[in-house]
């Protein structure tokens, strides 16, 4: 049988065989919804989950039915991108609006201003119920939430410690409450626990921030036999030599970018002994994302449940549910795993949308996505005023199949140097992609790519002469685009 079938059929059956359990346990706790001229909307995210294992993203890896059932009964997003592909940046542009140098919070570790405007507390302001439930990673207070459980740090995927508002908070990774159980489980829980209490006479927007599939790979017990006997497939650019490319990623240790470096206390198993360079490579593919998957299975599972929740309980109607990732993730492209670069791989995000009555099913928008655009989108959808300083657009026209004329025609990106990888900065058009990385002494080397004729990003053009016209129009883009994002200080 065919092994990428047979991967399939294996995930497939099981979540399927989840969806009906769940369907069955809800059908005694369906109530009447009171519906408002305005939607509810809850925000799903995950952790490090790229595109490359979601099976309505072309997936050869594994079968995602629950995350796959947004994109067939709403809209699924090609060019959704990151503006800083690592956990709390990504974070913190996603609730403020506003990109990094705005909202202080360039690399993990810093805190997050508490008393900046965020998109919460606006929608509270229009009258809505907010929560948020998981991941937080941004040290502060979570503000304009009428309610939060969220863990501390990175949090654990077993037994993990959660903090609400029912204890004094304490900053980054202390306080908090044990809760028992698995904590993607434990996440779905709350979340459907909040929906149930909430005040049903106000619109709500929920926020359900989870920690898979981020490393460690630690996943109950019926999860530990999924793949383990299959061959994951090796991607096109997983012998990439980094010719052209800059000198950090190719000469680096990059213990936290590439598998051939990457360090032991990435896997739960041990590592063979006496394997060579070659064996050892491939290895470290095989058992990291066989770790990242069960992670991804498990995760789509508790996705199963919440959208069984949600037809239950009569919310679908009136209901927003978004899909997405704080960044993307490499599986091996390039020899890379983790983020941070600024490659397809790692700073494209999926995107996910489902409005029944709004977005028609099975829809696909190519058009260039950014992080930032969920703040103003959110505020758009409460029929408030968008702020002025929000720094992405609202994709609310997009979603009902209209373009705005002045829709933007690249992404900026900015990465600040941190886990052995350079600072770099750049923008993505349609067809092609700028880069430039920085030394310490602040000297870039640049690399230059056509994404229509090259999308795997191998052959870097920026020296070459017959680019230089289009090098030089990215250039001058890329200058005017960096003051409009960073130039106003906080």
């Amino acid at each position: 049988m065919n092994k990428k079938f047979e991967i399939l059929r294996e995930l497939a059956n099981y979540s399927g065989l989840i969806a009906i359990m769940f369907l069955f346990s809800f059908s005694s706790c369906k109530k009447a919804e009171k519906y408002t001229s305005r939607p509810n909307i809850i925000f799903i995210m995950a952790d490090d989950h790229a595109i490359q294992s979601i099976s309505s993203y072309g997936s050869n890896l594994i079968s995602t039915p629950g995350i796959d059932r947004l994109a067939r009964e709403g809209m699924k997003f090609t060019n959704c991108f990151s503006v800083n592909s690592l956990c709390a940046p990504s974070r913190a542009a996603l609730i403020t609006g506003k990109y990094n140098r705005q909202n202080g919070v360039l690399r993990i570790g810093d805190r997050l201003n508490e008393n900046q405007e965020t998109f919460p507390k606006y929608l509270q302001q229009a009258g809505y119920s907010t929560a948020l439930i998981g991941k937080w990673h941004l040290i502060s207070e979570p503000q304009g939430f009428d309610y939060y459980s969220v863990f501390p740090g990175q949090g654990n995927y077993f037994n993990c410690r959660f903090k609400d508002k029912t204890n004094p908070w304490q900053d980054g990774n202390n306080g908090g409450i044990e809760k028992e159980g698995f904590v993607t489980d434990i996440i779905t829980d709350l979340a459907i626990k909040w929906i149930e209490n909430r005040d049903t006479e106000k619109p709500f927007f929920l926020m359900v921030h989870h920690k898979a599939p981020h490393t460690p790979h630690e996943y109950p017990d019926k999860f530990a036999t999924l793949f383990k006997n299959k061959e994951l497939p090796f991607p096109e650019t997983f012998y990439d030599d980094f010719e052209g490319k800059n000198q950090e990623l190719s000469h680096g240790n990059a213990g936290f970018s590439r598998l051939d470096h990457i360090y032991p206390d990435h896997f739960r198993e041990k590592i063979p002994k006496n394997l060579n360079a070659e064996e050892f490579r491939k290895w470290t593919y095989q058992a990291f994302f066989k770790g990242y998957l069960r992670l991804v299975a498990s995760l789509d599972e508790n996705i199963v449940r919440l959208l069984a929740y949600i037809d239950q309980s009569g919310l679908v109607k009136n209901t927003i549910v978004i899909y997405t990732s704080d960044n993307g993730f490499f599986h091996g492209e390039h020899g890379l795993f983790n983020k941070m670069w600024m490659y397809e791989e790692s700073m494209r995000i999926p995107l996910l949308i489902r409005y029944p009555g709004v977005i028609k099913e099975n829809t696909v928008n190519n058009n260039l996505v950014s992080i930032l655009d969920f703040a103003p989108t959110f505020v758009d959808f409460a029929d408030a005023k968008i702020p002025a300083d929000f720094q992405g657009k609202s994709i609310k026209k997009l979603l009902s199949g209209e373009k705005p004329v002045d829709w933007r025609n690249e992404i900026y990106y900015h990465y600040f140097n941190q886990w052995e990888v350079p600072e770099h900065e750049g923008i993505r058009t349609e067809k092609f992609k700028l880069i430039h990385f920085y030394d310490n002494s602040g000297k870039s080397f640049g690399e230059l790519y056509n994404l229509e004729k090259d999308p795997g990003e191998m052959k870097n053009l920026y020296f070459s002469p017959e680019n230089e016209t289009i090098k030089m129009e990215l250039e001058t883009k890329l200058d005017e685009i960096k003051k409009s994002f960073e130039s106003v200080k906080q």
